[in-house]
């Protein structure tokens, strides 16, 4: 089996794309529903964790911007890692996840490379 890292992406700069307090209820059930069924299946790799919205990017030159990345209106939210056999697999997984249910929401797939296989 290899490892991917599932990259949870959401809108998190407009006021207007946040669930009410009732649907995020309903969103966080669908969580962990969903984190359960992916545990039962041995396929939830060790690690992964939602991210806090505070955060700096740092770029040459000792620029520095306030506030994460931001690309089409969305910045990274969260990470899983998962086991599966391939790409296809794990995307299968992920296509499962009820974040896909908000608008202007991802989940990239990307398979961790093996140390010194960059």
């Amino acid at each position: 089996m290899k490892e991917f890292a599932l990259l949870f992406r959401r809108n998190i700069t407009s006021e207007e794309a946040q669930p009410s307090p009732e649907l995020l209820q309903i969103y966080l059930a669908q969580w962990s529903t969903w984190i359960s069924k992916l545990s039962n299946q041995d396929v939830l790799a060790p690690g992964g964790n939602h991210f806090s919205p505070e955060g700096r990017v740092l770029k040459p030159n000792q620029q520095v911007t306030e506030g994460p990345y931001t690309a089409q209106q969305q910045s990274l939210d969260g990470y899983l890692l998962v086991y599966a056999p391939d790409l296809e697999a794990a995307c299968a997984l992920a296509g499962e996840c009820p974040l896909l249910q908000g608008e202007n929401t991802s989940v990239e797939v990307r398979e961790i490379a093996e140390p010194g296989k960059l």
